[in-house]
């Protein structure tokens, strides 16, 4: 006899929501399918109240206007702008080739041909962004994304300002990005050009792609900053003299004498093998749906609606996933650390819960409890902030519940130490169906 699954659809308009891809601290990202063409898409899912609470309106604002505003090729495209009375919908192209970071991660530096490649791809992006008047300010390789065919796509435009927004004496004010990654001016309070330090930025990250290690890494803040504006770092001996020419020409650490984008696109190095970005004809832009989502006008509100499926069979869903053994509960796929794993249990939601909250806790995290779904959240401040990791508990069958982890915050690496000493205090909770336990 099967059992069934009692799961849910989320719709929201015309699009069927799927898992979370991505979280962040106010937003979260889900797969989605529009009910109509069957397509993939986005939606960027963004709490309405938390934005009005912080005051974060017009950057919200500004962050989907200028992805509307921009349309390349190596840059994600936004589509449309939905809204609830608690939740802002911004549907955006679905990318499934994953992040840059994971081809590194997972095949270590890239060939200086491949890298190249890349460099090219982002370096059109970002001159066509800085041609809009947009700079993005956390360029990194997190956030550039592949799709199926190994087109960049740059993301995660949360960062962006407009030229408008500059002062009186033409520069930024704001520091911003992640700290390997930002230019040293930015680390000064004496204001910077937005187009140089994403030039900068975008010179570490040919620096990450050829040589597999970032140019300025240090565990003390102090020395890191110190580094990156004396500029104090040491090409590998594998690159070739023009890569090496060219990214001593991008990391210098005065903005004023720092190569341009211009400057770039003549290099010999820069110019092997470049293919020029393919643009599709430009549709005018409407950014009427920006406004109204943020507005209190009624009649453009969607609704979130649950709608039950046709049942599956719960152990072709167990069949899907990759082992629930401890062994595997947080393996290394292709080498590549994976951020979120999953396993079954075969007790109450309840007991599982108290379970991961006695576990985390002696860990060293703070626990955040909402129905069926807990935010673990370390004390200690890691390499890249505090360690976040999101966990959620689905019910299967009346007997059977499967746990989702997933870190949203921190360092991949810490994620998975944590996981390690984290999932031997969970090993009473574990199923484990026959086969594992014979092996075990």
């Amino acid at each position: 006899m099967s059992v069934q699954v009692p799961a849910t659809r989320t719709r929201v308009g015309r699009y069927e929501l799927g898992k979370t891809i991505g979280e962040g601290s106010f937003a979260k990202v889900k797969f989605a399918k529009h009910l109509d063409s069957g397509d993939s898409f986005a939606i960027k899912i963004i709490d309405r109240h938390h934005v009005l609470r912080h005051k974060m309106v017009e950057q919200i604002k500004r962050e989907i206007a200028t992805m509307k505003l921009i349309k390349h090729p190596n840059v994600i495209k936004i589509f449309e702008v939905m809204a609830s009375k608690t939740k802002i919908y911004i549907v955006l192209e679905f990318v499934d080739g994953g992040e840059l970071f994971d081809k590194i991660a997972r095949h270590g530096r890239l060939r200086e041909d491949e890298a190249r490649r890349y460099f090219q791809q982002l370096i059109d992006a970002v001159d066509y962004c800085h041609s809009r008047g947009v700079y993005h300010r956390d360029l990194k390789p997190e956030n550039l994304l592949l799709d199926t065919y190994g087109v960049l796509k740059v993301s995660d435009f949360g960062l962006s300002t407009f030229s408008k927004k500059v002062r009186e004496d033409g520069l930024l004010h704001t520091a911003c990005g992640t700290p390997n990654y930002v230019a040293p001016e930015v680390l000064t309070n004496n204001g910077y050009d937005g187009t140089s330090s994403d030039i900068w930025s975008c010179g570490v990250i040919l620096f990450v792609l050829m040589a597999g290690y970032l140019p300025f890494d240090e565990a003390n803040v102090i020395a890191l900053y110190r580094k990156i504006c004396n500029a104090d770092f040491a090409c590998p001996s594998w690159f070739s003299s023009g890569a090496k020419n060219l990214i001593k020409c991008i990391l210098n650490p005065s903005p004023l004498t720092r190569i341009t984008i211009p400057e770039i696109r003549e290099d010999e190095w820069f110019k092997k093998g470049y293919r020029p970005p393919h643009f599709e004809q430009e549709e005018e832009v409407n950014l009427d749906d920006i406004d109204a989502a943020f507005n209190d006008s009624q009649e453009r509100l969607v609704t979130e609606r649950k709608e039950r499926p046709e049942s599956m069979n719960a152990f072709e869903l167990i069949s899907r996933s990759q082992g629930f053994n401890l062994e595997s509960l947080f393996e290394k796929q292709m080498d590549l650390v994976k951020r979120e794993t999953r396993f079954t249990s075969q007790h109450p939601a309840n007991e599982i819960m108290s379970k991961i909250e006695e576990t985390a806790k002696p860990l060293g995290f703070n626990v955040d409890k909402r129905n069926y779904k807990m935010k673990l959240r370390g004390d200690k401040t890691g390499r890249k902030g505090h360690l976040s990791v999101a966990t959620e508990v689905f019910e299967v069958a009346p007997s059977l519940h499967m746990v989702e982890l997933r870190k949203i915050g921190g360092d991949t690496l810490e994620f998975h130490r944590f996981y390690k000493s984290f999932s031997s205090g969970l090993k009473d909770i574990v199923w484990q169906s026959d086969e594992t336990a014979r092996r075990a």
